[in-house]
């Protein structure tokens, strides 16, 4: 870390790495650091949707859902094997806070507001057709329905991923596990951060950064990394909590996804299809503001109850209980720090603090900002540093740019793929790859066509094979257990709690990544710390 650099994003989750990509696709020579993973934070738990925020409609905030809106339809165009068109149905109740009237004219409004999209229109459906496709959904003083399309990233993290991918193949410098613990500033503003590398545990000093631009992109972290500037630091972010449960599907549960009013407060709901060979039901989400340790954010006993009653109340005959939990997870919104207001009055709108004001005039810090509006995010923070640099503001090639991945469906490589593995590796693995990785499913291929004992699989029945983990390794910056199990395969998630194949897991790393008996131990005991701290 020892030449120089335009620009210095610290926080490499989605909105940190959308700056970083942004930055080097139009020439500037960039740094992008995290303290642990890449989405490793807030962009891993989120509910995992690419939409135009609804409900953003109620508080008049037309410009953030024309925005989101602009954005779903450029990440179906740009990342198509990660960002997938969703249907989400809304049932209307008599008892509901919203009459049909009000719903419909909301749709009316979406469907205006998203003029260039390729989603189909919203429809309203009668209580009778309602009940034809949804079954088992609560049907006492049931209205009717509406439907209409956002968008799905199923794997959150992966997008996070090629996001950094992107801005590594422009020329990007991108480190994980490098935490940035100390700023220090001058007449002229930042000029050294000091930090810890997490894997060697050496502390490294970056300095010469007076001609430079820091951007702090730490989301809910931020006012932890500022803190260290100077005594009295009035807080920017006033985080909500919000909570999630994974459960097995049961009879009846539904193809598509939910987006109701929860019975016993009225906040929004979502009952979404998680995962593309063999789905398991997304419930969330909780809204509830947080002081807590920031590294050991839980679902609780509580928010898991809530959840699961909500759920039995919309799904009467379902009867969910804790064993049918696979998964739980939460995260930390960074929203504005804001006195007084209830977590859903709080704007989800992104903002960009200039700390010019406080002397500090190579500082910008990220408040807010959401998954779906992390390109848009990436422009603006971009077009700003550029101008504090002097330089002219350049087009942002972003827009139309694909993501590293990303491939369509019908791509006939996808199918001459299947033709050429099929002696080795089933169908469903083989489609599997092309969800998780898109057109560089072909690299983890080719690991396999030099080693078929790569095509083992890693968690029987779960399509993830041996290929994938030597992959993450070699390719994408994985370091640890944690990194292998959930950020860059979902094995961890699908085989939670993973302790029947773990052996097998590290028989593979044994042998096909050289982890020695004391690496593999040390790892399978910090997997364990994680999940009984996370999930």
């Amino acid at each position: 870390m020892h030449r120089s650099y335009d620009l210095v994003v610290i926080g490499g989750g989605i909105n940190g790495a959308g700056v970083a990509r942004e930055a080097a696709l139009r020439g500037l020579s960039t740094l992008l650091l995290d303290k642990g993973d890449f989405g490793g934070g807030t962009t891993s738990w989120s509910t995992r949707l690419i939409h135009g925020g609804l409900r953003y409609l109620e508080t008049f905030e037309f410009a953030l859902v024309r925005e989101s809106l602009r954005e779903r339809e450029i990440l179906l165009r740009t990342a198509p094997h990660l960002v997938r068109p969703l249907q989400l149905t809304i049932p209307i109740y008599r008892q509901g806070q919203r009459p049909p009237w009000q719903i419909r004219a909301g749709m009316t409004l979406y469907d205006l507001l998203s003029f260039d999209k390729s989603l189909p229109n919203h429809r309203m459906l009668s209580a009778a057709a309602f009940r034809q496709l949804f079954p088992q959904v609560d049907a006492q003083d049931l209205l009717g329905a509406a439907q209409y399309y956002d968008g799905q990233v199923v794997y959150a993290e992966r997008l996070c991923l090629e996001t950094v991918l992107s801005a590594q193949q422009a020329g990007a410098t991108v480190v994980n596990y490098a935490q940035v613990t100390h700023l220090e500033a001058g007449p002229n503003g930042i000029h050294t951060l000091q930090g810890q590398d997490h894997l060697s545990g050496v502390p490294f000093r970056l300095t010469g950064l007076d001609n430079a631009i820091v951007v702090a992109m730490a989301g809910p972290w931020l006012d932890s990394l500022l803190g260290s500037l100077r005594p009295g630091y009035q807080p920017l972010i006033g985080g909500t909590k919000g909570s999630h449960i994974l459960v097995e599907p049961f009879p009846g549960s539904p193809r598509s996804a939910l987006y109701v009013e929860a019975k016993s407060d009225g906040r929004p709901l979502f009952v979404v299809p998680w995962g593309w060979e063999t789905p398991l039901l997304l419930i969330g989400t909780t809204d509830i503001p947080y002081k807590g340790d920031l590294d050991a954010v839980q679902a609780t006993p509580e928010e898991i109850d809530y959840l699961l009653q909500e759920a039995n109340r919309l799904f009467p005959h379902a009867q969910l209980t804790r064993a049918q939990i696979r998964f739980t997870y939460a995260g930390v919104r960074p929203l504005p720090y804001s006195q007084g207001l209830k977590p859903g009055q709080i704007t989800r709108s992104h903002i960009l603090k200039d700390h010019a004001s406080e002397g500090i005039p190579n500082l910008i810090s990220l408040i807010g900002g959401k998954l779906t509006t992390f390109r848009q995010v990436g422009q603006d923070c971009v077009d700003q540093v550029l101008r504090k640099l002097g330089k002219p503001v350049s087009p942002s090639p972003t827009p139309n740019q694909p993501f590293p991945g990303a491939i369509t469906p019908q791509d006939p490589r996808i199918a001459e793929a299947l033709r050429t593995y099929a002696p080795l590796l089933p169908a469903r693995t083989l489609h599997h790859l092309f969800n998780l990785y898109g057109s560089r499913a072909l690299q983890v291929l080719e690991l396999v066509a030099t080693n078929p004992d790569l095509a083992q699989p890693i968690a029987p029945p779960w399509p993830d094979i041996a290929a994938q983990l030597i992959f993450a390794l070699q390719a994408e910056m994985a370091q640890t257990l944690v990194d292998l199990l959930l950020r860059r395969t979902t094995v961890g998630i699908q085989a939670h709690p993973c302790q029947e194949p773990m052996p097998h897991i590290l028989e593979i790393l044994r042998n096909h990544a050289g982890w020695d008996e004391h690496r593999c131990q040390m790892e399978r005991a910090n997997y364990q710390a994680y999940l009984d701290s996370h999930c």
